[in-house]
């Protein structure tokens, strides 16, 4: 619907659509008008900052609201000193919170010396009710809140705060709306993230993620194909599919489709060359996925399959739904299929009531299972999780300890791993310039970082890049010839 709707033919003396879709671009139309009037008031465009915090996930949401913005005559800067600043929040680990508090002092000081000036908070941090309480209290200066299940109706939330003299809180428990084709402002005009699903039904007893994002529901496959069929039209050529667990797909819809039969849907579409995805959970990665992934030509190489503990006892404690063998068949399982996949992963050190021989086991398995890379985690305790009232905290020393053992493990064997492709010549697509100058950045199908020289040309296109060096998790190399 996005770029057939022209927001100067919409007639805003009439009442705003119940449609949902259209009922946003009408309060487009209006505050196009508004943000016109108030740049010719200033004699300068208005401006907005928009800084996002957490995943993927949040990163793609992020790209709807600055679309929006975009849309109705925002320009978009780097720095707070903004019109409108707006953060999208996270809260999986109790640091990401402590952030947004931290900036939010910063902001009260530019906003003193401009009153006119605008703060919303919204995501997964402002679905906490706690949260919201310490804003309403702490934080009065903040224009809007609303939380992860009404990010669609932002240009209407947006309109409402402009004509508001308090506070505007928005917060809903849960939806099953999923509402397509708004406008989005793509961070790369070669690559895109896609969600194929929204919420999470898996209720880790450390996680927060259900709380606050509600439960799955996935998308038709036919809208997620139309998605990404115009993505690829408009010269995208990678595609990264998004979901809390993609191995979930579908199973919410009408007519239920696994995520292996959309892959391979997916991978009918003329034009697009990569196909990358996370976060696939191993209690339900299937023989089907797996086998799709190995006859594949466009699915990448590449797996990330979130571990968390190689403990089966704490496994368990963490409802995690596997225990040690089970993950360490599929690790088996998906090497024999696919010799060469990188292989990545997440794990938490400290989960309540871990002991040495726990940890042992964790290391076990990465030892056995060649990480490219894993991401480490210190538990970081969420309430209104189970395992916030578990006993058997384990002490902060202890943790940072077995914390530094795993980090070292983590990085012997990942360098190991990545290194097997030294001197090797791979495939890049280039998306970045480093800040080196004349130093650009790209990815292998392997999801392997590489820099080497290069020139602004590049930019978006795939290069045969030789790997001369590797430096553990990302590789120095030069254009082939």
């Amino acid at each position: 619907m996005h770029n057939e709707i022209n927001l100067d033919k919409i007639d805003l003396n009439s009442e705003p659509p119940a449609e949902e879709s259209r009922r946003q671009y009408y309060f487009m139309a209006k505050l196009r008008g508004l943000a016109a009037a108030k740049a010719q008031e200033l004699g300068r465009a208005l401006s907005y900052c928009l800084v996002t915090f957490g995943c993927q996930m949040n990163e793609k949401q992020s790209e709807v609201v600055a679309g929006i913005l975009d849309e109705i005559g925002y320009q978009r800067k780097d720095t707070e000193d903004a019109d409108v600043v707006i953060y999208n929040t996270c809260t999986v680990r109790e640091n990401a919170n402590l952030k947004v508090y931290g900036r939010l002092g910063r902001l009260h000081n530019l906003k003193d010396h401009n009153p006119d000036m605008k703060i919303v908070l919204f995501g997964c941090m402002m679905q906490e009710e706690h949260v919201v309480a310490k804003i309403k209290k702490s934080y009065p200066f903040v224009n809007l809140v609303f939380g992860t299940h009404n990010i669609f109706k932002f240009a209407e939330l947006f309109y409402e705060m402009l004509m508001a003299d308090t506070q505007l809180v928005d917060i809903w428990d849960g939806t099953d709306q999923i509402v397509e084709e708004l406008p989005t402002e793509r961070n790369y005009s070669f690559k895109s993230g896609v969600n194929i699903m929204f919420g999470c039904n898996n209720f880790c007893s450390y996680c927060i993620v259900p709380y606050v994002r509600g439960r799955e529901r996935s998308r038709e496959p036919e809208a997620i194909v139309k998605e990404i069929t115009a993505l690829v039209a408009d010269g995208v050529t990678e595609v990264m599919l998004l979901g809390q667990n993609v191995n979930s797909y579908g199973k919410t819809l009408e007519h239920p489709i696994t995520f292996a039969k959309l892959l391979e849907r997916i991978e009918e579409i003329e034009g697009l060359k990569r196909i990358r995805f996370m976060t696939s959970h191993p209690k339900d990665l299937s023989d089907e996925l797996i086998a799709v992934m190995a006859k594949s030509k466009k699915i990448c190489h590449h797996l990330h399959l979130p571990m968390q503990s190689g403990s089966s006892r704490i496994l368990k404690e963490m409802n995690r739904r596997y225990d040690k063998e089970k993950y360490l068949g599929l690790v088996e399982k998906i090497r024999t299929a696919v010799p060469d996949i990188s292989l990545t992963t997440d794990i938490i050190v400290g989960f309540p009531g871990e002991t040495e021989e726990d940890f042992l086991e964790t290391l076990d398995v990465v030892d056995k299972s060649c990480f490219d890379t894993a991401f480490t985690f210190i538990y970081s305790k969420r309430s209104g999780t189970p395992a916030a009232n578990m006993e058997n905290q384990v002490p902060e020393d202890v943790v940072k300890e077995r914390f530094d053992r795993l980090l070292a493990l983590v990085q012997e064997k990942g360098r190991i791993a990545s290194s097997r492709f030294e001197g090797t010549v791979q495939e890049i697509l280039v998306e970045d310039e480093s800040k080196e100058k004349g130093i650009f950045t790209g990815r292998t199908e392997y999801n392997l970082l590489v820099h080497f020289p290069g020139s602004e040309e590049l930019l978006g296109k795939y290069v045969k890049v030789q790997l001369d060096t590797c430096k553990g998790f990302y590789y120095l190399g030069t254009l082939a010839e």
